[in-house]
């Protein structure tokens, strides 16, 4: 079984020995990625921001990426994200597992089923990420002392600016959890390409307006770093243990 991981802003290293660099040309364009063991497993590793991180959020090639996952065999897809918190209850270090988006992107391919070809499919996303996946994770980042909420709503932004204080309220208002750049279309072409995908996503400061003083870069990598260690040995866990359910209604839409 091949185990695609996708790593986000101060999450980009993953220890694995034997790394092999890959590259493959999509439809949508080219995508690097790296292809490693984790006992019998293949993890294959994409950096969402590249190798020097220097792709920003709405210039992310989303439908390349996931294609290129699709091609090499993923069918499970870990990802994980930095967000901010809307929520006194979901503090700084803590881990969140959403299980509803919203979605204020502006610019970004969204599907794969855009009309080319005369094909157009109107894909579910009820529950648009794998609760099985969800389940599987959960004791496992609780076995690594990392405090894991089990649900939440992640609104996406279409960035690179952070949010205003106004934009944060109305969002609270809507009913998000957390915000955060890249988490959509990720998720919705994963769906399209009926592939379960779960979002880890690491709570590294409080959005704007809920907290004083401006939100900086440096206190998001400071809160990824504290909890690297923990997340890298939780992550290679998940790649030795999680299951793959041929029944699962992700992998409907393939």
């Amino acid at each position: 079984m091949t185990i695609g991981l996708i790593t986000g802003s101060g999450l980009e290293d993953f220890g694995l020995e034997s790394w092999t660099e890959l590259a493959l040309e999509t439809d949508y364009g080219r995508v690097a990625l790296q292809r490693g063991q984790a006992g019998d497993r293949e993890v294959v590793l994409l950096r969402r921001h590249g190798a020097a991180h220097d792709i920003p959020p709405h210039r992310i090639n989303y439908r390349a990426n996931l294609r290129a996952l699709r091609d090499v065999g993923c069918r499970i897809i870990v990802a994980t994200n930095a967000v901010g918190s809307l929520r006194p209850i979901m503090k700084p270090g803590d881990l969140v597992l959403p299980d509803q988006f919203i979605d204020c992107t502006k610019l970004r391919a969204t599907t794969f089923f855009d009309g080319d070809g005369g094909v157009v499919r109107h894909v579910d996303v009820s529950e648009p990420y794998c609760n099985d996946l969800r389940n599987q994770l959960l004791p496992v980042l609780e076995r690594h002392d990392l405090m894991a909420h089990p649900a939440g709503t992640y609104i996406c932004t279409e960035g690179p600016r952070f949010e205003t204080p106004a934009e944060i309220k109305a969002y609270a208002q809507w009913g998000a959890d957390v915000v955060g750049m890249t988490g959509v279309p990720e998720v919705v072409l994963a769906r399209e390409l009926g592939m379960c995908y779960v979002s880890v996503c690491l709570v590294t400061n409080f959005a704007a307006g809920t907290t004083h003083g401006p939100i900086t870069a440096e206190e998001i990598e400071a809160i990824a770093h504290q909890r690297r260690a923990a997340l890298d040995g939780a992550l290679r866990e998940i790649a030795l243990t999680v299951e793959d359910r041929a029944d699962c209604a992700c992998h409907q839409w393939w």
